[in-house]
C-alpha cells in the first residue's frame, strides 16, 4: 500500500508525540491511518492528529497529506 506524502518535501516518514514529548516514526497511508515503522509499537497515548515531517518542517494533520501522484 501506497504511504502518504509530505507536502512540502515529499518523503513519506513522519514522527507522533505524547504528551512528555517522546517520539514515534510513523507512516500514513492512503486511508489517512497513522503506522508505526517499526512492528509492534503502540500508538496509545500519542497524537495522531499532529505529524512532524522527518525531511523538513513541515507539520500538520494526516489529512493535508498528499499522494505521489500531484506533483
Amino acid at each position: 500500500m501506497k504511504n502518504l506524502k509530505c507536502p512540502q518535501c515529499d518523503i513519506h516518514r513522519f514522527v507522533v508525540k505524547n504528551e512528555s514529548g517522546e517520539s514515534i516514526v510513523v507512516t500514513v497511508n492512503k486511508h489517512y491511518e497513522v503506522i508505526p515503522v517499526h512492528a509492534g509499537v503502540s500508538l496509545a497515548g500519542y497524537d495522531l492528529n499532529l505529524l512532524y515531517c522527518l525531511g523538513c518542517s513541515w507539520q500538520g494533520a494526516p489529512e493535508l497529506l498528499r499522494n505521489g501522484s500531484h506533483k
